[in-house]
């Protein structure tokens, strides 16, 4: 007797759908890949996001040809709905509305091969966030929004400055939060993503799909018609759709949560975020240190403090001039290195959990510098 095919594919995207709940694999700190996010605005200048997208399905695409690409999208619709018990004919009708969006897939696709890599220079990453329009309009935003952010950090331990630094960088203050629909990019990245190497990156995108119907079919959001980022970010702080799920808040406590319109949720959502990853309420990001030329031995790359101060004074470091030996000397430490590499130059910091903790917005140490000298700039009014 023949098995129903809906029964064996089924049983065979099981596997993926419970690969997608996960996190993706933890990249080398500073390449710029999302963890919170996707890449937005932060690693390169921002392509355009006014290119249409194609307005049919049948485009081939990642090695698909338009048949089996809908097949994979109507096999994973079936399991999505049986997964996670939602009606089986509206997520397949809103995966249906999917299209395919090849400025998407253009923009993440990898060079070829043989083509040199440009040299990272944390000068020319830092100087696209820490400048006059970010500071003056961030100050501003510190103004205009003085009682919501005083909420925020009086409820999660997260400073003023940290959380408008992160919408600064994210969004310019709410003011750019892309304009590609957000169903048309996650469908795309999940399903024809550009990269062979990176099976990951399409697991982690059809997840976030997924958990962008689901957040449809409750009632949280309009997938049909949201926008975002072209990595599927949504809003004033650029939530992919499985932290909107996770991290995302009502400012006022009722089940109607807006990250799109609503500064106060907004705010309120990414201190709630740093707080889930680690944010330890009192700490700076940076400890006042300074470091020895050798201490790039100490860098390792990853997203997690692995020393602490009896080993970096072990090793040479010094506490820099005026500095006490406060909460951040008793935390977790590590090194971060922000290199100029076409001069060969390589600026060092002492990091604290907190800073390891905006690295979970998006898993670069540029970034999270970036976030934490604009808060500075911020800060010095």
């Amino acid at each position: 007797m023949s098995v129903p095919r809906r029964i064996l594919f089924i049983s065979c995207l099981t596997v993926l759908l419970s690969a997608c709940s996960g996190t993706a694999v933890s990249p080398k700190a500073g390449s710029g890949e999302r963890t919170e996010g996707a890449v937005a605005n932060q690693n390169t200048t921002k392509p355009s996001d006014t290119v249409k997208p194609t307005q049919t399905h049948d485009v081939p695409a990642g090695g698909h040809s338009a048949a089996s690409r809908r097949l994979a999208l109507q096999q994973f619709g079936v399991e999505l709905a049986t997964s996670r018990q939602l009606p089986e004919a509206k997520v397949l009708g809103l995966i249906d509305e999917a299209r395919y969006n090849p400025t998407v897939i253009r923009i993440v696709t990898p060079p070829a091969a043989g083509q040199p890599r440009v040299p990272r220079s944390w000068a020319t990453y830092r100087g696209r966030f820490v400048e006059p329009i970010r500071i003056n309009q961030g100050r501003a935003f510190m103004q205009q929004y003085a009682n919501e952010l005083d909420r925020a950090t009086k409820r999660y331990g997260v400073p003023q400055n940290i959380i408008a630094a992160i919408i600064g960088v994210e969004t310019l203050y709410g003011k750019s939060q892309g304009t590609f629909r957000v169903l048309d990019a996650l469908a795309s990245l999940g399903f024809d993503y550009p990269d062979p190497k990176r099976p990951d990156r399409a697991a982690m995108f059809r997840g976030q799909f997924a958990d962008l119907i689901e957040l449809d079919l409750t009632g949280k959001l309009d997938a049909r018609n949201i926008k975002g980022s072209y990595a599927g970010a949504i809003g004033i702080p650029q939530f992919m759709p499985g932290s909107i799920k996770r991290f995302a808040v009502s400012a006022t406590g009722s089940n109607s949560i807006d990250l799109s319109n609503n500064m106060s949720d907004a705010i309120m959502s990414v201190a709630n975020f740093l707080v889930e990853h680690g944010w330890q309420r009192g700490l700076p990001v940076f400890a006042p240190v300074t470091l020895p030329a050798s201490a790039d031995k100490l860098v390792d790359g990853g997203l997690k403090a692995n020393l602490d101060w009896p080993q970096l004074r072990a090793a040479g470091a010094k506490l820099a001039t005026g500095a006490k030996e406060t909460a951040w000397s008793r935390a977790p430490l590590g090194v971060i290195d922000l290199p100029e590499e076409a001069a060969g130059r390589v600026e060092l910091r002492t990091a604290t959990p907190n800073f390891f903790a905006i690295t979970q917005y998006n898993r670069s140490y540029f970034y999270a510098a970036s976030v934490a000298d604009l808060a500075q700039a911020l800060e010095n009014r």
